[in-house]
């Protein structure tokens, strides 16, 4: 019944579902639902290969996609899920050995408005909507930055909880016992997202299942959060805003074009660092370092 009604939603009330646009008034919704290009994708097919992750406007309306790039290898290996909202962005590179693309997880509807009529909707929207807008985009590379740096010198461990929490964050529904992942996640996935092999990752899992911070139901797995939060150096993340309060300040270098891959390359994310992590990189008064 829940699938049948699903299907019959329309590019509208996907959107009037995703936080990003929640400020969006209903006339912009319209607007933006009238010159979405859609089209619905199968499990395991390519939504945007690499050139087009780099380009365009592009919306996850339903489904859950992935981004994957080939490891050094030459292997495809998963690198992130993605729930419903705008696709964050990667920059084009003259020589790329990654190949990074975003796939279909499960059965999912892409809709990309074109950046005329985005940034047509984007320029009379408040604040509060380009915001969003930036964080969705910057959530991704911090999360990817913390959970791949090596400078942390975080073990596998503190990895696989790091990468548990954030799928609580966007797939996560709490209940009595945890956080119930809404998503299928294999092993495989996971060993890909934290750079370690399935068995490895097999056994920390049984290991978080021992300790009672992971309950497996099904194929489904219930994490509790808080517990994690408490028992390594890894933050819990408190709801879905955990990078609402920011100082960081979109930079725009054209007038034309409000939210883009050029802009967002000027974002400063050491604000998202420093507030995760509670201490300040840079001293007061110091401007950080912009990402141009």
């Amino acid at each position: 019944m829940d699938r049948q009604k699903n299907a019959n939603l329309t590019d509208l009330d996907l959107l009037n579902r995703l936080k990003p646009f929640a400020s969006l008034s209903a006339q912009a919704l319209r607007e933006l639902a009238s010159g979405l290009n859609s089209a619905n994708f199968q499990r395991r097919e390519v939504l945007l290969p690499e050139e087009a992750l780099a380009t365009g406007v592009h919306i996850l309306l339903k489904g859950v996609a992935k981004i994957t790039c080939l490891n050094r290898c030459g292997k495809r290996v998963t690198v992130a899920l993605l729930a419903p909202g705008p696709i964050p962005e990667f920059l084009s590179l003259p020589v790329s050995r990654w190949r990074f693309r975003c796939d279909a997880y499960s059965h999912c509807r892409v809709g990309s408005p074109g950046w005329d009529l985005f940034n047509a909707i984007v320029r009379k929207a408040s604040e509060a909507v380009l915001s969003e807008l930036y964080r969705n985009n910057l959530r991704l590379w911090c999360r990817l930055l913390l959970r791949s740096s090596t400078f942390l010198n975080l073990s596998l461990h503190e990895r696989i909880e790091m990468a548990l929490l954030e799928l609580c964050e966007d797939f996560g529904i709490k209940e009595a016992r945890g956080t119930l992942l809404s998503v299928f996640l294999s092993h495989k996935d996971l060993a890909d997202m934290v750079g370690a092999s399935r068995p490895r990752v097999t056994e920390h899992l049984a290991e978080l299942e021992r300790k009672g911070l992971v309950i497996r139901q099904g194929r489904q797995l219930i994490v509790r959060s808080d517990k994690i939060g408490n028992s390594t150096r890894i933050p819990p993340p408190d709801t879905n805003d955990s990078f609402a309060n920011t100082s960081a300040q979109p930079y725009f270098p054209k007038g034309d074009q409000l939210y883009g891959p050029r802009s967002l390359r000027a974002v400063s994310v050491s604000s998202q660092i420093n507030k995760l992590f509670a201490s300040p990189v840079f001293p007061p008064g110091k401007k950080s370092i912009a990402m141009a």
